[in-house]
Order: C-alpha cells, then structure tokens, then sequence
C-alpha cells in the first residue's frame, strides 16, 4: 500500500523480525508489559516522536484497550480499529453479554454483571450450576479463563483475576455455565463508517488447551450454509447495535445441535484471521487500513460469506506439548517450511522470529502461525501433515509434535471435534507419536539405518587422504555396500536387526527384521543437513535429523523426537554390559516446572503439608502455575521468595526425608 511503518519494542524485543522490517523502531520500555507494551504513554510518545499518523494495534496487549483509543483520538492520531465507545461496549464481556442479551442474541445463562469477590463467585456458581467458567472481563487469548467445579471455584477465581491484572490491567470477573461438549465456532465482521457491515465464513478455535486455541479451520464442518446465515447476521446486527466498525469477531459456543449461544466479541483482529483470507481472496489487514481512512467497502454479501476452499491455522508455541508449560531460549536453528505447490498460496508462515532469536519468559510463547490451503479440508489438512514435517526448530521445546498428531488423527480427519478434543484424546497428556500402526516403526528405522550409512560412507571418504594409513583404515572396515545393523529406540524398547545394500544408482534395498520381505528405498539428503526426505516401498517418509548421540541419532518423525540407536552386531552385543547411569530421587524435592517468576508462597519452613496442596505459584509468559506437594510431609527448605526469578527445574522447596520402616 505503500505505507510507511514505525514498529514500537521492548528491550526484550529488540532483535525481533518486526524490529528489522520496519521503516523505523522506537525502544518503549523494558521487558515487563506494564513498563513497555501497556504503557500508553510510552507509544504516545513513540507516535509523537516518529510524527506517525496512524496506529495499528496488533493482537493483544493495547488492541482492545478504549483508553488507548481515547488518548490516540485526543493526539488526533487515527487508530485502526473500531471506536473507544463500541469498543468499550462490546470488548467488556460483562457489558457484551447485557447488549447481545438485549438484542435478541442467544447468551449463555450467568450472572449479569461483575463478580466482585470469591465468595460471590463461589455463591452464585451455586446458583448457576457447576461446572462454570470464571474468567476475565477484558480477557483474550486463554488468559485470566477457568472452567471450575465446585472445589475448584475458589482457586480458578484467585488465579484467574491475578492473570487478568497481569495481562489487561483489568481484574474484574464474571461466572457463567460452562456448554458442555461444544464446538466453539466464531464469525468474523469486517464493516465501514458509513453503515455497512457485512460477515465472513465461520472459523472453527475448538482444539485447545488452557482456553487457549492451539488449531482453527475455515470453514467448520460443522455449520451448514442455514446455520452460517443466523450466526452472520446476527453478529451483524449486533455489531451495527453499537456502531461497530473495523474488523471485529463474535465468538459462539455451538452443540452438537447447531444451537448456538454468544461467547463474547473480540473488538480487534484475531491471531487465527489469516485461515479467513485464505479461504475469501480478502487481505484484512488492508480493508482495517482502508475502513480507517473512512472508506467505504464495496463487497457482496452473498459472495463474500461464501467460503473457496479450506485452510487450517496451527499455533507453533515454545512449550512442553505434554504438560503445556512454556519453554524459553536461543533458537539455535531455524528453517521454516516453504510452498508445497508452483503457486506458492499453500503454506503461509506468520512469525517474528528469526534463527538466533531469544523466547523470553515475558511474552506469550507463539513463535509461528503455519497455515496451509488447499481446495478440500482433506487436501488442506495434508498439506498441514507435510508442512510440519518440515518445520525445523532447535532451542527450545515446541509443541510441533501435538500439532502433527492432532493433524493426522482418525477422529480429527473425521471432524467429530469439540473443545474437549484433547482432554479426551490424550487424558494424561501428549506422550508422543505411536509408531504402532501403518509400519511407521519399519519406515523410522529403515530411514535411520541408510543415515547411518551415508555418515559413515561420507567418513570414509575423508579417511582416503589419510594416504596408506587410511586405506589400511577402510580395508579393515569392510564393505560399503552392505550392512548389517541393529536398530533400536530404548526410551520404548522397540529394535530390528536390519540389512542393507545399496545400488549404483544411489538407491537401497532394505530388510527390516529377519522375517520381512526386503523393501526399496530412496532418499534425498545431504549429510548432516536437517531434512531427509525419503521413499519406503514407494511412500513418501520426511524424517528430521536433529542430533548425533554417542551410539545413534536424535531424529524426528512425525513431529515426535526419538532417540535411535544404532550399532553394529557386535557394538550391540556390548552395548548390554554398560551399566545405567542412576536416576535422581525426586521424592524430597520440588522443581519448577518451568521458567519465570515466583508470584506467591504458600508454606514456610516447618509447615506440614498434604499431597497435591498448594506451595507456590509460578508466572511465566502471562500464565499463573499452582506448584502442588508430590506427597504428604514435613517443609524442610523454602529455597525462593515472592518476586524472584527461577529457572526451569530449579529446586524451589526441600521436604524432610520419608521415614521407612
């Protein structure tokens, strides 16, 4: 559009992408929110001192923050979104809820206001009927949002409002039913200053954790063309109630019914709004831009709510995909996935890291939003499988490994999802890929053995300038065209004796386990490069080479990492007389789960404690972790105060010893 930009940052932000590819960057303040991203001041000043005329806010932090709108109009700065009176009515959700209720709009049953302490929320639970949902009034995101039963209210409240202060500077709450087994399915808005609104396709946020949405899909396989039309035009109604414009989303919880009930509105562009570009040939972005400078948009309805094709959105965060806890670092590599197609229109990666970037523990932990397109949900979601196969990230722990395996789940492919998806499908937790099923555990170790051997053939040939010396080197080590190995993955026990023999033509024929059939295989990889992408028995097998071990490899498959072995006969023969290296006993000490910052302590030296009661909470990027006692004991150490920083794994409390008889 030919717009220049200004990006404002923090001082944790500084080397960050939107840093670099902005026109000009301005320093607000230092990591914390409060000091920097919050700060109104601090962008006014930005604004004032860059001579910017307009501010577009992004996602979070300031984007649904009237105030800011009110200081922006008072500078005569423009803000690209809607107005601080719309804004307040519809991004307050007490608020929303009242006028949605007034207008006609199906709400979810709650109480009409703000919950102002514990015990009310604990009384009017009751009322409501458990189980609830206790969150933010200016919440967004997944913060400052619990769903409690009745033991549970009175810490998902405390919790909850203590996110709420941290992330909006807002603490007030509300209570309402929690639906049970919805889908939770929002319409976007896109409208004008001049009195036209019009709604777009359906997005699908159902597959989440923490509240927080970790896929979304364009359109849902769950709305017909009937239900599309009443979500539509009601959000339009209601957005045109409150002179809304700007882009905007109204969010619904649906059942299994298509009976559907308003959640709240996000009064700003969503994180998930690419999906929606995707499948409408429409850049959002530009119509906020266009809508701002009063324009008036020409679209047609019918055309526009009309969806072309399918895409799917996967949130790629630096988190621990079992436990959901966050994971922060250096990225030491970094190679994002690229086109699947001549087009190009297939994979699209939105980011603001870079290789060599730092995830810190003051932000939200997305490093990427991958999204795929393709003409049907199947052609897609394919393509979503293939793209993560190809995501390379080094550095930190990242959820790529849930992602592909929600991707590819029968019950997924199916679209039988709800919000309970992943409750339901991994009840302890996302334990890694199975390699059960579809001779995933053949493909692994067949593609495992031939790495092998083009490492050790590329070694060899490093050893032929080692004049006489290195000859007597390679004629003692045999062959270079056949090999025998022993495969194995000693986290799960599983293991093969493989052969091998290659062909002239850079082919191989492998034999998995001394029962199966010999198999073809081809493969595409540099040595020691990331990507190995291969053919087995005529499928297509992307593995990742991550890492050499002393007697194997850190690969990854299917998103999942796997640490293989691999030895020869008699190094596996020898390999059972190493002794195991002891296990630390955990019993006796807490650790932080996670890096951040210590918000409160719950216990002293002294105090005896009950397993599974509260002893500390941890704050990191935004979200309060309650540390609960392993067991019942006796507090020997308090090792951290309230305000302080821990690390990952940090031992935070000591309990006595077990006494055994």
């Amino acid at each position: 559009m030919g717009i220049k930009t200004v990006a404002v940052y923090s001082d944790a932000d500084a080397n960050s992408l939107h840093v670099r590819l902005a026109d000009e960057a301005v320093n607000i303040g230092p990591p914390p929110t409060s000091q920097s991203y919050l700060a109104v001041d601090n962008v006014i000043s930005a604004i004032k001192q860059t001579g910017a005329q307009a501010v577009h806010p992004g996602y979070g932090f300031l984007s649904e923050n009237f105030h800011f709108v009110e200081a922006l109009d008072k500078a005569g700065v423009t803000f690209i979104g809607p107005n601080a009176k719309s804004m307040f009515m519809m991004g307050d959700k007490i608020e929303s809820k009242k006028i949605a209720k007034a207008a006609g709009v199906h709400t979810i049953p709650g109480f009409e206001g703000e919950v102002q302490d514990v015990e009310a929320a604990i009384r009017i639970s009751n009322q409501i009927g458990y189980p609830v949902m206790v969150k933010a009034s200016a919440g967004g995101g997944g913060k400052g949002m619990r769903i409690a039963n009745d033991k549970e209210c009175r810490e998902a409240f405390r919790l909850s409002k203590n996110e709420a202060k941290s992330s909006f500077g807002d603490d007030r709450m509300l209570v309402e039913k929690f639906i049970e087994d919805p889908r939770h399915i929002e319409i976007q808005l896109i409208g004008d200053q001049h009195g036209n609104t019009f709604y777009l396709p359906e997005r699908e946020c159902s597959i989440q954790r923490r509240n927080q949405k970790v896929i979304e899909e364009a359109p849902s396989v769950h709305i017909d063309t009937a239900t599309r039309k009443a979500m539509g035009e009601q959000a339009v109604s209601l957005a045109k109630n409150v002179g809304y414009y700007s882009a905007g989303t109204c969010e619904f919880l649906v059942d299994p019914h298509r009976n559907f009930y308003f959640l709240e509105m996000n009064t700003r562009l969503q994180v998930e709004h690419p999906i929606t570009e995707y499948i409408t040939d429409l850049d959002l972005v530009e119509l906020m831009i266009r809508v701002a400078a009063n324009q008036k948009l020409n679209l047609d309805q019918k055309e526009i709510s009309t969806p072309k094709g399918w895409a799917f959105e996967s949130r790629v965060y630096a988190e621990d995909p079992e436990k959901y806890l966050p994971s922060i670092g250096r990225l030491t590599k970094y190679i994002e996935p690229t086109p699947l197609t001549i087009s190009g229109h297939d994979v699209r990666c939105d980011t603001g890291i870079v290789e060599g970037s730092e995830i810190s523990i003051y932000y939200d932990p997305m490093i990427c939003k991958l999204c795929t397109y393709g003409a049907t949900r199947d052609e897609a979601r394919h393509r979503m499988e293939r793209a993560l196969d190809r995501y390379v990230i080094k550095g930190v722990t990242h959820n790529i490994p849930l992602l592909r395996d929600v991707i590819s789940h029968p019950r997924f492919a199916s679209g039988k999802i709800s919000t309970k998806f992943l409750a339901e499908e991994y009840p302890t937790g996302f334990k890694g890929a199975s390699l059960a099923q579809d001779h995933r555990k053949e493909k692994l170790f067949a593609v495992a053995a031939v790495v092998h051997a083009l490492r050790e053939l590329n070694k060899r040939e490093w050893v032929k300038g080692a004049g006489a010396f290195g000859e007597s080197l390679l004629a003692s080590a045999g062959p270079t065209n056949k090999w025998d190995l022993h495969v194995a993955i000693p986290k799960t026990g599983d293991s093969a004796h493989i052969l091998l023999l290659s062909d002239k033509d850079g082919s191989w024929k492998v034999q998995v386990g001394d029962e199966n059939a010999t198999v073809p295989l081809t493969i595409d990889w540099r040595v020691n490069s990331a990507i190995v992408r291969s053919t087995y028995d005529g499928e297509d097998v992307v593995v990742q080479f991550l890492d050499p071990l002393a007697s194997g490899y850190r690969l990854q498959y299917l998103g999942t990492k796997f640490d293989v072995t691999v030895q020869s006969p008699r190094q596996h023969e020898l390999s059972k007389y190493i002794k195991e290296k002891p296990k630390l006993d955990l019993t006796s000490v807490v650790l932080s789960p996670m890096p951040g910052t210590v918000v409160s302590v719950a216990v002293r030296e002294g105090d005896t404690v009950s397993e599974g009661g509260e002893l500390a909470v941890v704050e990191a990027m935004k979200m309060q972790n309650v540390i609960r006692a392993p067991r019942a004991g006796k507090i020997k150490k308090v090792l951290v105060t309230s305000g302080r920083s821990v690390a990952g794994e940090e031992v935070m409390i000591e309990l006595e010893k077990e006494e055994t008889a």
